[in-house]
């Protein structure tokens, strides 16, 4: 009943404006508020979403404003500055937008090319080189009227070029929301060309840069996620070296060496060497954010398994089935399963010997790396989600996932010895994966 009343006495083209603005204005709102409550978005990039946020409001006031004054005769001079507000602002808005997708530059150029965008439209104040209004008030076009345009077009096409430059390591997709907002703005521009500016409350252009603005804030927040990965990624890679340089590892190893210097200097030389070699691979691992050769992940874990041939001798036998090599893998994922299988399995056994085999086998749609071991094996419904006793087991899973998509297979049974399959697809999301992001 109340809202029938308050419908009744409200005209229609009142209800024209509150449809057209109130679903405007809710965004801005909307964005505002989550840029205020945003606690990741960084101080500089509030500061310019702010700023876009105020000038796409004005925007909003200036297009009805100029409609309203265009009614009024009296209203000649409100009506030069409302548009000479406009034709300023959306360059302003442009070189913000310069401003997402590399903040750390100061863009003096794209700002000097907004400012003598804006001088070349104050002009309409004292000539008619832009634009100005007869003597029945009707628009008129100078020979620069058409320079605000040219400016938007030089902004977008170095906006789209920081954006590619800046951002060709991503995932191709993510790079489609900043081009589509080029390409939004475009279409609005053309729009508003054929409809013309007087026939609207608000211009489809002044509607491209709100909804820009949105997409922007979306797009900030996915490289704020693709940046948190990455600091993961990274911490989880120190986590893992660390996990693989255990001391009593280190002392074992160490030891063995120690003893061989006295009994076969030679063959100690050569432990030494090994040794070295071992602790490279897993520094140089925290550097190693994709996928690596596989060949260079064997490599490392041959200096591994060296080391422990020198301490039990023929108590471990290691054999190899490698029937391909050609592709990647995420880095210390083969290792720590390599370690399971000698700890958890050879030396399991009563007499502490056994063997473990490394394989690798070519499927038409992904790589199978399996570790195998002849060991007591275990009961895997007896074991914890996160994996029986192990080395790094839960680190192998999440590289794998996070890296390239694979996946880790556990299978064992009492008795029967264990086996660990890296399962690497060689398709991510349909597309061939070349081991990088």
């Amino acid at each position: 009943m109340v809202l029938d009343v308050f419908n009744s006495n409200m005209s229609q083209e009142t209800m024209d404006h509150l449809t057209m603005l109130l679903p405007l204005l809710l965004q801005l709102g909307g964005l505002v508020f989550a840029v205020m409550v945003d606690s990741y978005i960084s101080k500089k990039h509030k500061r310019v979403m702010f700023a876009i946020a105020f000038l796409a409001l004005s925007l909003i006031v200036q297009n009805d404003s100029e409609r309203i004054f265009a009614a009024e005769s009296a209203m000649k001079l409100p009506r030069i500055l409302a548009s000479i507000w406009g034709y300023s602002v959306r360059p302003v808005i442009l070189v913000l937008f310069l401003y997402i997708v590399s903040p750390e530059r100061n863009h003096m150029a794209a700002w000097i090319l907004a400012g003598i965008n804006a001088a070349v439209y104050l002009s309409a104040l004292f000539c008619h080189i832009s634009f100005w209004f007869d003597e029945n008030y009707h628009y008129r076009e100078g020979p620069l009227r058409a320079f605000c345009l040219y400016v938007s077009v030089i902004l977008l096409v170095y906006l789209l070029y920081l954006t590619i430059r800046n951002y060709a390591h991503v995932r191709k997709r993510e790079l489609l929301i900043p081009v589509f907002n080029a390409f939004l703005i475009i279409a609005a521009v053309l729009m508003d060309s054929s409809v013309g500016f007087n026939e609207q409350i608000v211009t489809f252009l002044t509607g491209a840069i709100i909804s820009d603005s949105l997409f922007y804030y979306i797009w900030l927040h996915l490289q704020f996620v693709r940046k948190h990965e990455k600091e993961l990624r990274d911490g989880q890679r120190v986590q893992i070296m660390l996990s693989q340089i255990r001391p009593h590892f280190l002392y074992n190893s160490l030891g063995a060496i120690e003893e061989l210097c006295e009994s076969d200097p030679q063959m100690a030389k050569a432990a030494t060497v090994t040794f070295s070699r071992y602790l490279r691979g897993n520094m140089t691992s925290i550097g190693a954010s994709d996928a690596i050769p596989f060949e260079k992940e064997l490599s490392h874990t041959r200096f591994y398994l060296e080391l422990e041939q020198i301490r039990f001798e023929d108590a471990l036998q290691v054999a190899y089935d490698i029937s391909c090599t050609d592709f990647t893998i995420p880095t210390l994922t083969l290792e720590p399963l390599v370690e399971n299988a000698v700890r958890h399995g050879v030396r399991g056994n009563e007499d502490g010997r056994g063997t473990v085999t490394i394989s690798t086998r070519e499927f038409p749609d992904y790589i199978e790396v399996s570790v195998v071991d002849d060991g007591p094996g275990f009961d895997p419904k007896a074991v914890p989600k996160d994996g029986y006793p192990h080395v790094g087991l839960q680190n192998v899973r999440e590289r794998l996932s996070q890296v390239c998509g694979g996946m880790l297979k556990i299978e064992s049974a009492i008795g029967y010895g264990t086996t660990a399959a890296i399962i690497l697809p060689k398709k991510r999301d349909g597309v061939e994966y070349d081991g990088k992001e």
